[in-house]
């Protein structure tokens, strides 16, 4: 019998062995920089060549980087197993923006190992999905086909069980009044900080930006809620500090990636969980 399982949990390491026999990476994903990270998703993917240039070079100057599983299948009735599991890369940029890479892993090929394909937009993942899902057989995605959703209970108890992380500040010295200005000027929500929070940042000597993770559902499946959070520290003159929290979601009329700051992270909450109300899902 064929599965399909959606996923979001945050922080999926990649296993360090393989089917082939590999050892795999010497470096978690999490321990890799951002340029090494993408360095292995193009040494690994066979139609690396597909992914433009100049969105690479975005890539590999980005400030940190985060692995997902996105959704995984597979099926045991048959000689050996088939495995279909989806990956999503999201790295930040310099700018406080995103960028996400999908990888696509399966082992349907005519050996036991696991290909590797990368992919920059939903649409074209959906279609090397269903490929896969086609050569898996029995079900797959979309109408009428048999999938099975993780249940709501265990997704909890394990963001739960994880709880919040709050990573070691490591200050980088360079550009901090800039990175506070761009921030601040892609926050889309009239409730941000005020100009005495700008004005006190223009004197900021270093800044540490750091994915949050936190303890909250989530909506599962093809087209789940995104919501992220970010905490910006700044390091201020005398060793003072402050924190920009940013909420970055798509739970939007139409699905727009937004971008919103708040000084305080309460805040940021209570905007999630508003917008949550206004969408009609569960965070």
């Amino acid at each position: 019998m064929a599965k399909t399982r959606a996923g979001g949990g945050e922080g999926e390491s990649r296993r360090s062995g393989e089917p082939d026999g590999s050892t795999g990476s010497e470096q978690t994903p999490a321990e890799q920089t951002p340029a090494e990270q993408v360095a292995e998703l193009l040494k690994r993917a066979q139609n690396g060549f597909e992914i433009g240039e100049p969105l690479l070079d975005r890539l590999r100057t980005a400030l940190m980087h985060q692995t997902e599983l996105r959704s995984y299948r597979q099926r045991n009735d048959g000689r050996r197993p088939l495995r279909c599991n989806t990956y999503r890369h999201i790295f930040l940029l310099a700018d406080g923006s995103s960028l996400v890479l999908y990888e696509l892993e399966h082992d349907t090929g005519p050996q036991e190992r696991f290909l590797y394909e990368l992919y920059t937009d939903d649409g074209a993942l959906d279609a090397a999905e269903r490929r896969v899902h086609d050569r898996i057989g029995g079900g797959g995605i979309g109408p009428g086909s048999e999938s099975e959703e993780l249940p709501a209970w265990l997704a909890e108890e394990l963001l739960l069980a994880m709880g919040p992380t709050r990573p070691r500040r490591e200050y980088v010295s360079e550009a901090s009044p800039d990175h506070a200005r761009r921030l601040l000027r892609r926050a889309e929500n009239a409730d941000g900080p005020g100009e005495v929070v700008r004005e006190l940042l223009q004197g900021a000597l270093g800044h540490h930006i750091a994915l949050i993770t936190k303890p909250r559902r989530r909506a599962t499946g093809r087209d789940a809620t995104w919501c992220r959070f970010y905490e910006h520290a700044f390091l201020l003159e005398g060793g003072g500090e402050v924190s920009l929290w940013e909420l970055e979601h798509n739970m939007t009329a139409d699905g727009r990636l937004v971008c919103e700051v708040y000084l305080d992270e309460a805040e940021a909450e209570v905007a999630a969980d508003r917008h949550a109300r206004a969408q009609g899902v569960e965070l």
